[in-house]
């Protein structure tokens, strides 16, 4: 089963990501946006085991992203990313849709 990363376990509600995989945070609570050493430690240590079939959501600090996005990147030449669409209308609900970007067409 494909595993669908978030950069942090904060208030969002993540379920309909469910959808796609085992939810796995890198962290929980308050990141500090100048941590970019401590980011760049979580993200390495738990996308260590990530395989070309996972997700990212995009969410959460954006220099955090960009590391997270840089490794997954580097370790299977495509990105995944889950993006979250709101929903517009009354009694609907807001979904993650899939989005892949296969980085190895941009070297040819």
């Amino acid at each position: 089963m494909p595993k669908v990363y978030i950069t942090n376990r904060g208030g969002h509600n993540h379920d309909d990501a469910k959808r796609f995989g085992e939810l796995v945070f890198l962290t929980e609570g308050p990141v500090s946006r100048y941590s970019i050493s401590r980011m760049y430690r979580e993200a390495a240590y738990v996308l260590c085991d990530s395989k070309p079939e996972d997700y990212v959501v995009v969410s959460g600090l954006s220099a955090f992203m960009g590391i997270v996005c840089g490794i997954f990147a580097m370790k299977h030449k495509r990105l995944n990313f889950l993006v979250y669409k709101p929903a517009y209308k009354p009694g609907e609900e807001g979904k993650y849709l899939e989005r892949i970007v296969m980085l190895e067409e941009l070297l040819k």
